[in-house]
């Protein structure tokens, strides 16, 4: 699965993240955010590293159920889920070498 450069309309429910069998990096941040942009060259060149991995955005923001259910505080948050479980978390990341915890728990690819 490629980056995804755009945030969806809706966001996924927790039940159908936990329920997907593949690796799974959920980036949490708004469009406007200026560290969420500063952020995408990294994520996109960390997604591309990993063809199997499973790339989604989620527009975040007060009441925002996903975002709560993970504790998010800050934007850009990136999880990397296999099967629901939290593998790795990375909080507003400028460089590729910020994402080396994600790096460090990828699984399967």
């Amino acid at each position: 699965m490629a980056y995804t450069n755009h945030y969806p309309e809706t966001e996924p429910s927790r039940a159908e993240v936990d329920a997907r069998g593949e690796v799974l990096l959920l980036e949490f941040g708004a469009p406007w955010c200026p560290h969420c942009q500063g952020a995408q060259s990294a994520i996109e060149a960390f997604v591309a590293e990993h063809p199997h991995l499973q790339h989604i955005k989620v527009e975040d923001g007060r009441g925002k159920p996903l975002g709560r259910s993970f504790k998010v505080k800050l934007w850009p948050t990136l999880v990397l889920l296999y099967r629901g479980e939290e593998l790795a978390r990375v909080v507003r990341p400028v460089a590729g070498e910020d994402l080396e915890p994600l790096r460090g728990a990828m699984v399967g690819g």
